[in-house]
């Protein structure tokens, strides 16, 4: 479980924020994911445009085939998935992430409603809707859900998608809170969380001071709680 989840220091996420490419880059420097950064390019930036600039938000057959190469790049990599997809018509593409869109903010509807489609599930659905509401909710990476404490096992569950977005949504509303800024959606957080996960397991050395310094405020808080002890202890 990653350390950054339970952080409520903006400026500690902003840093991760703020290195995101970075870890693109070196995520997509492997043999099997050098397409990644053009894909991620576009999952972050010219879908939700493309989705955004339609009268009523949803997406194409050909943009939903493009979302799964683009999930099953930055994750786990399974090929079957993707046939599946491809199998859907253009028409019930368009007409059920129409209405998945249209049902928001009941998250768990749009899910329900995206999942009838083959081969998409929570996870996948989860993209979609993520990409067309960011403000609303969050991609079901690996990464972010095994930062969530509570979560694991993963499950890729609507009851499991659910309680990941509560938990995502409250943080970002509590960062906004004391940020200036107040820009945290939860999808920036996913971005976050996904970032910091791959940078540790792939050890990129690129939050190191951020590790030194959550290490400095844990023992710092462990000197306060032996203090507080030493006194209990005296008062007894």
């Amino acid at each position: 479980m990653s350390s950054l989840f339970v952080c409520e220091e903006p400026k500690t996420w902003r840093k991760v924020y703020d290195k995101y490419w970075n870890v693109v880059e070196a995520k997509a420097q492997g043999k099997k994911t050098g397409n990644l950064l053009k894909l991620d390019k576009w999952f972050q930036e010219e879908l939700p445009a493309q989705i955004s600039s339609r009268a009523e938000k949803y997406i194409t057959l050909s943009e939903l085939v493009k979302l799964m190469q683009w999930k099953l790049t930055r994750g786990k990599f399974r090929p079957r998935l993707q046939q599946l997809v491809a199998s859907n018509s253009e028409d019930t593409v368009e007409k059920c992430s129409r209405k998945a869109f249209s049902l928001l903010p009941d998250v768990q509807a749009a899910i329900a409603e995206l999942s009838s489609l083959k081969g998409v599930g929570p996870a996948t659905a989860s993209a979609v809707l993520a990409a067309g509401a960011p403000e609303q909710t969050a991609f079901m990476s690996d990464e972010a859900m095994e930062s969530v404490p509570g979560l694991q096992p993963i499950q890729y569950t609507a009851k499991n998608y659910a309680l990941y977005l509560s938990k995502i949504v409250e943080r970002s509303k509590k960062l906004n809170k004391v940020d200036p800024q107040q820009d945290w959606t939860p999808q920036r957080l996913e971005l976050c969380l996904w970032a910091m996960t791959i940078a540790t397991k792939q050890q990129l050395g690129l939050f190191e001071e951020l590790k030194v310094k959550n290490k400095k405020t844990q023992e710092e808080t462990s000197d306060s709680d032996g203090e507080h002890k030493a006194k209990k202890l005296k008062s007894v």
